[in-house]
């Protein structure tokens, strides 16, 4: 069997991108199908029989819009690796970025030349964005000089404008408040702003946690008090939040993030980081973890806690107007949230990001018969 397949890339993530109808329409055995393109599962962990990547891959599945102000609707499956699975629930918000030149290559928008603008629907959840794509001579552009953490190329810019529901768009604070007192067992009272727009997260004070928010991940997982602590309040902020109905087993959202005012830092990487060049420190952890770097839904939680008077975040950053400059553990991230008071409830009207994206490879995937 063969398959039109493009490989790309989308900020700094990878996947294997589809035309929903190019397989077949039983969810069944196109998960069969996409299971074998990807190599899964693998034993090894590696999917060293397919294009999945060295951890979990990512399949994206692009159609047109079943709505009228959007061109395509575009589904991400996350393949596991050592089990023949394939969870359709999640989002790559890094891959989102390369939806709009997938959309322009495969025919779905006509190339204008300086920026084309693709309306992509997020089948999971909904979510409609907007893709401004540079293009020139008909076609995408990938070239350019815009550089960002994790990439080692320069690349186009493609600027993503997330945008709120047309109706009712949900409360950023569940509980209603900005800044929330977590009642903490073994740790305390803690300050906290829930913030739902994004990946939902708990936003605190490094300094509640006695760090100074420059710390890299290996210093915070390698103290197993302090990780206890730190799930402590997550756990804590989930029940307030009403993700969880008690504290004793909470869901894997939301993540838990520490800010802290901005300051000079070497990154994982080991570059310098200047404190003029953000406005505030992140470090976030998830699933019990700190990670390496700061996804874009997590950023977009983060700039929107920005934007909230007397947030958590608001206190720590020292804010430039515009986008938020974050430092995170890998380097930095600049994003944007416009948010309003509507009804005595605060909305997130829009989220503006930056990525890049390009083609690695197209032509067809070859899958076997028995598969």
């Amino acid at each position: 069997m063969e398959i039109p397949a493009y490989y790309m890339r989308g900020g700094t993530s990878k996947g294997v991108f589809f035309l929903a109808d190019d397989l077949p329409s039983d969810p069944a055995e196109r998960d069969a199908v996409l299971l074998r393109v990807t190599g899964s599962p693998d034993p090894c962990g590696r999917h060293a029989d397919g294009m999945g990547g060295a951890g979990a891959g990512m399949v994206v599945l692009v159609r047109a819009s079943q709505r009228p102000d959007c061109d395509v609707d575009y589904l991400l499956g996350t393949v596991a690796t050592g089990e023949p699975r394939i969870d359709w629930s999640g989002n790559c918000a890094d891959l989102s970025a390369a939806v709009g030149p997938f959309a322009i290559w495969r025919g779905f928008v006509p190339a204008r030349d300086s920026v084309t603008t693709v309306r992509i629907r997020q089948q999971d959840s909904g979510q409609v964005l907007l893709a401004h794509v540079p293009c020139r001579n008909g076609h995408p552009l990938e070239d350019g000089d815009f550089g960002e953490e994790g990439v080692p190329f320069p690349a186009a810019e493609i600027v993503l404008d997330y945008l709120a529901p047309a109706i009712a768009p949900p409360p950023l604070c569940p509980t209603g408040k900005v800044v929330d007192r977590l009642d903490v067992p073994g740790v305390g009272a803690i300050e906290a702003t829930l913030v739902a727009a994004g990946h939902p997260t708990v936003f605190v004070l490094a300094a509640a946690a006695g760090l100074v928010g420059t710390e890299l991940p290996e210093r915070i997982n390698g103290d197993a008090l302090l990780l206890a602590r730190l799930e402590a309040i997550r756990a804590q902020g989930a029940v307030a939040m009403g993700l969880a109905p008690d504290a004793h087993d909470p869901p894997s959202v939301p993540a838990i993030a520490l800010v802290a005012p901005r300051a000079g830092y070497r990154c994982s990487a080991g570059a310098w980081i200047e404190a003029e060049r953000i406005d505030v420190l992140a470090r976030i952890l998830s699933t019990g973890r700190a990670c390496h770097g700061l996804s874009v839904t997590a950023g977009i939680a983060l700039a929107v806690a920005a934007s909230l008077p007397g947030s958590v975040v608001q206190r720590a950053a020292a804010h430039s107007g515009g986008r938020t400059r974050i430092g995170h553990a890998s380097g930095t991230l600049s994003v944007g949230a416009v948010t309003a008071l509507r009804d005595g409830a605060w909305v997130m009207e829009r989220a503006v990001i930056s990525r890049s994206a390009r083609r690695l490879m197209s032509g067809l995937a070859h899958v076997p018969e028995r598969c």
